[in-house]
């Protein structure tokens, strides 16, 4: 087993052949099957499923809340013990939604943002054609921004960062490339071309506005919002834009991925990562990400007054759609 691990990495750590094996294939088919194959329920194939995760990822199952799956996707979104995360306490801080390791992460710039390393993208072409793009560009003038790699062999579940509610999902379709390091070196404006969503919240007790946008990658493209009936992946047909009233404790499960990918948590002004976050940096959901500082009570009603139009406008398409 060890040799075949060996080989696995020898094989992987050469960027051209990682990016043509993940990336140079038919993506969304194989997404697609990926999506029907891992709910198969015959015990050989789930069996002979996990056997070949375990193979290619460092699976570990220790924390899962149950150790028998009826399925590869059973064991992809599996729940975890309880106690198995810690969560953050302290009211200034937002802790992290998911587990997953720290990508790019500062300070919005003029709108713009980066993947990685001399590869920029606008917060403009991350919110696409969604009704909410103009106002969160506006929110997040001088703001902070985090992404979140969730690798594949992680908890895919992701929590409520802070005490907050959910007024608004906007659902972007768009491609599935792979969201690994190389592939973020390589294609520009990555997170902008796949399929994603946009989960505006607002906190509690400030009520800043904070987004989480979950992007989906080759292999996994569903992504489930529990105050939602609906599953959003690469055949959904339904409403694009799906304003909602749902309320959140702080660390309380909002949805998960059918695989794993990336969250891109975005804050504004008036917020900074707190110590120790990084790039590169392994983190847990629970885990302090962002520590909110005094916000001006006119920035605040600023804000209310901003997102309400928006809104109200979101609400306005939805009915005429």
């Amino acid at each position: 087993m060890q040799a075949l691990r060996n080989l696995r990495d020898r094989v992987l750590q050469q960027e051209d052949l990682n990016f043509l094996l993940t990336n140079r294939i038919p993506r969304i088919a194989l997404t697609r099957f990926m999506g029907w194959f891992s709910k198969i329920e015959q015990p050989l194939v789930r069996h002979l499923s996990i056997a070949a995760w375990k193979l290619f990822a460092e699976l570990d199952l220790s924390d899962a809340k149950k150790q028998r799956f009826t399925s590869l996707h059973d064991c992809f979104t599996r729940e975890l013990q309880p106690g198995a995360r810690t969560i953050d306490t302290d009211p200034n801080v937002l802790c992290s939604p998911s587990d997953g390791i720290v990508g790019a992460c500062g300070r919005v710039e003029d709108g713009q943002v980066f993947q990685a390393k001399g590869f920029p993208y606008t917060l403009q072409e991350l919110f696409g054609r969604s009704v909410l793009a103009d106002s969160l560009v506006r929110e997040y003038r001088g703001g902070t921004y985090v992404t979140l790699r969730l690798t594949s062999s992680m908890y895919h579940r992701f929590h409520a960062p802070h005490d907050c509610r959910v007024d608004h999902v906007s659902y972007l379709s768009g491609d599935t490339w792979n969201v690994n390091p190389i592939a973020l070196k390589r294609v520009e404006r990555l997170f902008c071309k796949n399929e994603r969503a946009l989960v505006r919240t607002r906190l509690a007790a400030g009520g800043q506005v904070v987004t989480l946008v979950p992007v989906a990658a080759v292999l996994v493209a569903s992504i489930r919002l529990h105050f939602l009936n609906v599953l959003l992946h690469l055949k959904y047909r339904g409403p694009n834009e799906m304003p909602c009233d749902a309320g959140f404790a702080k660390g309380q499960e909002m949805g998960w991925f059918e695989h794993g990918s990336t969250i891109i948590v975005l804050v504004p002004a008036g917020m900074s990562l707190c110590e120790g976050i990084a790039e590169g940096r392994a983190i847990r959901m629970g885990n302090p990400l962002l520590r909110l500082d005094a916000v001006p009570a006119q920035q605040r009603r600023e804000s209310e007054r901003v997102n309400a139009t928006a809104t109200a406008t979101a609400t306005a398409t939805a009915t005429a759609d």
